[in-house]
């Protein structure tokens, strides 16, 4: 009798439990899972590092204030620093990423380019270094507002939500911002 009772159960069973859907629906999240993961992975080709690339390279940094791109010894030796801490597993990676042709400059209305003096920087052992370039993020990714003149390209740093923009001249450069400004106030 209690056979036939399971044997009934069985063929008025017309649907699935919750208990089995939920394994289902996990199984199908753990494939997409690893399918996007790899999809990821295959996109992702490594861009050279470059003064266009560098805002972007530096926005993947978790930090809790900031992150700074700093140039010491005529440009020959580069860091990142996070918080102020200079990451070790990239010490040498950037060596000769510029060199002290490079010149930096602020953008001012009326004004034009005008250039930035070099910041000062003290070693760990509290010893005075020049710096030959500097770029910074703070922690909403804002960072310098500045035009950087190299290899007789100008690049501007001051967009905050777009990439940064590559001119043929720091002056092309800067009829762009006295152009935009102009849009801005008609």
């Amino acid at each position: 009798m209690l056979k036939k009772h399971s044997e009934n159960a069985y063929k008025l069973r017309g649907a699935f439990s919750l208990m089995e859907l939920m394994i289902v629906v996990l199984i199908i999240g753990i494939v997409y899972t690893l399918a996007i993961s790899n999809f990821q992975k295959i996109g992702d080709v490594k861009t050279p590092l470059n003064l266009l690339t560098l805002k972007e390279y530096l926005h993947q940094f978790k930090r809790e204030k900031s992150v700074e791109f700093l140039c010491l010894d005529r440009c020959s030796s580069c860091d990142v620093f996070v918080d102020g801490e200079k990451l070790e597993e990239l010490e040498g990676n950037f060596d000769n990423f510029l060199d002290d042709s490079v010149e930096i400059y602020r953008y001012e209305y009326g004004a034009g380019a005008i250039l930035q003096e070099p910041k000062i920087y003290f070693n760990a052992e509290g010893v005075e270094d020049e710096v030959c370039f500097s770029y910074s993020l703070n922690l909403n990714g804002v960072g310098n507002q500045v035009l950087v003149e190299f290899k007789d390209k100008a690049y501007d740093f001051t967009p905050y939500f777009t990439k940064t923009v590559r001119y043929s001249s720091l002056q092309e450069a800067v009829d762009a911002k006295d152009e935009l400004i102009q849009e801005t106030l008609r």
